[in-house]
């Protein structure tokens, strides 16, 4: 049988509720503790308990003296999916331009011409593209692309479509490697994605392979305070053992 939840419990779904409901949309202030009170007929203690959980859970943001909050969410996108910069951008409700800085063929070095199986004398693409939420800049996007995969990458106007999905419409990765980084910007990053010097950056490295051969190189270069990359997924066939 189970148990009722407890008041404090209520308190806190009837906020998440309200802010689900955009009832406190995202920079609101919710009712003050006396409101709640009032409203929901709970102890002081029961409200303070409730508020003070949800902003441990970062749901809200307390300003002492002022009132509560609801936190604004940061821009997210998928950590284990390969998702489309432009269309997670669309679907926050904000407008995506991307300016392209290079798109090129490169010579490649002894090491890129193993990594990507290249035949002699043959050159490796590469792009280098900055990609805008509402004029903000949010990404750095460098790529090297084995011409094998994507002989008419050069071809593209990158501003009417991302590389990601140019890429994705020639043919799906068969796998794929993500790796997250921490990293300081250097005076160029920090000028194309208007930071200062101490902001810190996450950077996403990604290799596809195709075929059984690699097809992409790419890292992606976020401001740390303007992006997160993260993910929720069911694993299939898992369970819980006790213990």
């Amino acid at each position: 049988m189970n148990k009722p939840p407890k008041l404090y419990e209520r308190v806190k779904h009837h906020l998440l509720e309200g802010i689900a409901a955009g009832t406190w949309p995202p920079g609101g202030r919710i009712p003050s503790e006396f409101e709640l009170m009032e409203r929901l007929g709970a102890s002081r203690m029961t409200v303070h308990r409730a508020l003070r959980e949800l902003s441990a859970e970062g749901v809200l943001h307390r300003v002492q003296g002022v009132g509560s909050f609801v936190q604004p969410r940061e821009p997210r996108s998928a950590l284990i999916e390969i998702h489309d910069i432009a269309e997670d951008i669309t679907a926050r409700g904000h407008h995506h331009r991307a300016q392209v800085l290079v798109l090129t063929a490169l010579p490649p070095s002894a090491a890129q011409s193993a990594e990507f199986s290249l035949p002699p004398r043959t050159p490796l693409f590469y792009s280098e593209i900055v990609h805008f939420e509402s004029d903000t800049p949010v990404q750095f996007e460098l790529r090297f692309i084995s011409p094998a995969f994507a002989p008419g990458y050069l071809d593209q106007d990158f501003t009417q479509i991302t590389p990601n999905r140019y890429l994705q419409s020639i043919a799906p990765p068969d796998e794929v490697e993500h790796i997250i980084h921490a990293v300081a910007p250097d005076a160029r990053m920090q000028h194309l994605l208007a930071i200062p010097a101490h902001e810190p950056c996450l950077r996403l490295s990604r290799r596809t392979w195709w075929n059984g051969a690699q097809a992409t190189r790419s890292a992606l270069t976020h401001p740390g305070s303007r992006y997160a990359l993260g993910s929720r997924y069911q694993l299939a066939g898992w369970s819980r053992r006790p213990g």
